[in-house]
């Protein structure tokens, strides 16, 4: 497996967000770090705990989490693990979507609820301002325009430095860019799963960051081509889904989150895998492979 010991993400190099911050181009997602179902607190805190220092160890200085992870309990276990926090930590955190039980979700993006939110972020983050803060998803029963311009309204009001979205179409960013600028989206994407492709050609043409969530693909067709190309460069099939990310765009931010300071270290050598034309074009097939099966 690829050595592990002198690694950085330092090596995948960088991602500008609205040419105001820049940051190493792999991430964390700090979900994972939750109790079972994105539910309650962790069964191992110091381990959590663990994770995120190691992770800024490795110069990792972009964390994704949401108020909906535990609920509540990812962002205090960030704050508790790294407050204060290190010089050119960007922390990403979201709101619009409620965890009212073990792998349940509910919607709600009214201006009232996201003003909360962000309020609560900040206190739990101990932040005076949240450098990014994405709309978690859009609520089909909340105009879309009244979500946004309340992100918009509490930048003017300087307690959110910049406004990202999730989970949205092409549409939903260029109605969103009307109103404030957009510096992320975050989309599910992977070498297997590229329903979201026009959206990363749109954001790479516009400078604006994408971030992948649930980057390894499905499936045994996607399962059998990443377990040769990764036993070619001795890694692990995840590092060389990484590998694929970062090589498919540079406004690629990839966030691969775990429970464990292993996977980590797994997670961030991915930066030194470096896939040839031939297995970046057969990765990028499988969504053909898996539909012709």
């Amino acid at each position: 497996m690829t050595n592990t010991k002198e690694i950085s993400v330092r090596l995948a190099g960088q991602v500008s967000l609205g040419k105001e911050l820049s940051v190493n181009r792999l991430g964390f997602g700090a979900m994972r770090l939750t109790g079972e179902g994105i539910w309650g607190p962790p069964k191992d805190r110091k381990a959590a705990l663990s994770v995120l220092r190691r992770a800024v160890e490795l110069e990792v200085n972009f964390i994704d989490t949401a108020d909906s992870y535990g609920p509540h309990v990812s962002e205090e276990l960030i704050a508790e693990a790294l407050f204060p926090y290190p010089k050119g930590l960007v922390i990403a955190t979201k709101g619009g979507w409620n965890r009212p039980g073990p792998n349940q979700w509910t919607h709600d993006a009214t201006p009232a609820h996201l003003r909360e939110a962000v309020e609560g972020s900040l206190k739990r983050l101990r932040l005076d301002r949240i450098d990014v803060y994405q709309l978690h998803t859009p609520d089909p029963v909340v105009p879309f325009e009244a979500s946004v311009e309340t992100l918009a309204e509490l930048r003017s009001q300087g307690k959110i430095r910049l406004v990202a979205l999730s989970n949205v179409t092409r549409e939903h960013i260029e109605r969103a860019r009307k109103i404030v600028p957009i510096v992320s989206v975050q989309n599910r994407y992977s070498f297997a799963d590229r329903e979201w492709d026009y959206v990363v050609d749109y954001c790479e043409s516009h400078g604006i960051a994408f971030i992948p969530w649930f980057p390894l693909g499905a499936g045994k067709a996607a399962g059998d081509v990443l377990d040769e190309i990764a036993q070619a460069h001795r890694a692990t099939p995840k590092q060389v889904a990484l590998a694929w990310l970062l090589r498919r765009s540079s406004i690629m931010l990839p966030i691969p989150g775990t429970s464990s300071v292993a996977h980590l270290e797994e997670n961030v050598a991915a930066a030194t895998v470096h896939l040839t034309d031939e297995e970046y074009e057969k990765l990028a097939e499988v969504p053909e492979l898996v539909a012709s099966r």
